[in-house]
C-alpha cells in the first residue's frame, strides 16, 4: 500500500472536510441563538474552533472509510449535530426552516469563496501550486457534497427539518417520526445497497444518483459563476 500517496491524499482532504463541517454547525448554532435559542451558545458551539464539532464516527471514521474504499479519490463525513431548543426560537415552525437552511447555506457559500480563490493561484508554484489548488478544488466538491447531502428530505439531515417546517401539521408529523430511523436510512443507501448492488450485479448506488450527481452539476454552475469558464 502507498501510504505516503495516502498521506498526501489525507493532507488535501483533511482541510476542506474540517472547514466545511465546522462552518456547517456554527451556522446552525448562530442562527439558532439570533432566532431566541442559546442552547448551542451557552455550550460552546457557536464557534470555528473545529475540535468542539468533531464526530468520532461523521468526522473521523467515515471519511477514513470512504477514503480507503475509494482508493483516495472521495472523503465524506459530517460533525456533531449541534443542540436546538425549537421551543425556544421565536418562532419555531418558521425558524426550524431558517435553521435547518443555516448549514447548507454555509457550505454553498464555502464553495463559492473557494471555487473564487482559484483565481489566487497564479500567484503561486511549483508543489504549493498543486497542493493548495487540491484543496481549494476539494473544498468546492466537498461544501457542495455537504449541501446537496444534508437538504435530502429525510430527518435527522437538514433537508428533512426543512420539509417538516414546510409540509402541512399531518404530513409533517410523519415526516418527523423517521427521524429514529432517518440514520439507519442513510447508511444502508450509502454502504449496504451499493454492496448488494456489487454482489447481484445492479447499479443501487443511491449516493451517486442522488447526491454524487447532482453535486456534479452543481459544481459545473459554481465554477462558471466564479469565472472558471462555460
Amino acid at each position: 500500500m502507498d501510504w505516503l500517496g495516502i498521506a498526501y491524499t489525507v493532507s488535501v482532504w483533511l482541510l476542506p472536510v474540517l472547514l466545511a463541517v465546522t462552518f456547517h454547525e456554527a451556522a446552525h448554532g448562530w442562527m439558532a441563538w439570533r432566532l431566541g435559542d442559546d442552547t448551542a451558545y451557552r455550550l460552546g458551539r457557536v464557534t470555528f474552533n473545529p475540535l468542539r464539532h468533531i464526530d468520532s464516527f461523521g468526522t473521523v471514521l467515515l471519511p477514513g472509510l470512504m477514503l480507503l474504499g475509494s482508493g483516495g479519490t472521495m472523503m465524506f463525513g459530517y460533525a456533531k449535530p449541534v443542540p436546538v431548543n425549537f421551543a425556544g426560537l421565536r418562532q419555531p415552525r418558521r425558524d426550524m426552516v431558517l435553521v435547518a437552511l443555516a448549514g447548507p447555506g454555509s457550505n454553498l457559500v464555502l464553495a463559492l469563496v473557494a471555487a473564487a480563490s482559484i483565481h489566487l493561484l497564479a500567484l503561486l508554484s511549483g508543489d504549493v501550486y498543486q497542493w493548495v489548488g487540491l484543496n481549494l478544488v476539494n473544498a468546492v466538491r466537498i461544501n457542495l457534497l455537504l449541501c446537496v447531502f444534508n437538504m435530502l428530505p429525510i430527518p435527522p439531515l437538514d433537508g428533512g427539518r426543512v420539509a417538516v417546517g414546510l409540509l402541512p401539521g399531518a404530513l409533517g408529523r410523519q415526516l418527523a417520526r423517521l427521524e429514529r430511523l432517518g440514520m439507519v436510512i442513510i447508511l444502508a443507501g450509502v454502504f449496504i445497497l451499493p454492496w448488494i448492488g456489487g454482489k447481484i450485479g445492479v447499479d443501487l448506488n443511491v449516493f451517486w444518483w442522488f447526491v454524487g450527481l447532482p453535486t456534479e452539476y452543481l459544481m459545473q454552475a459554481v465554477f462558471i459563476v466564479t469565472g472558471h469558464g462555460a
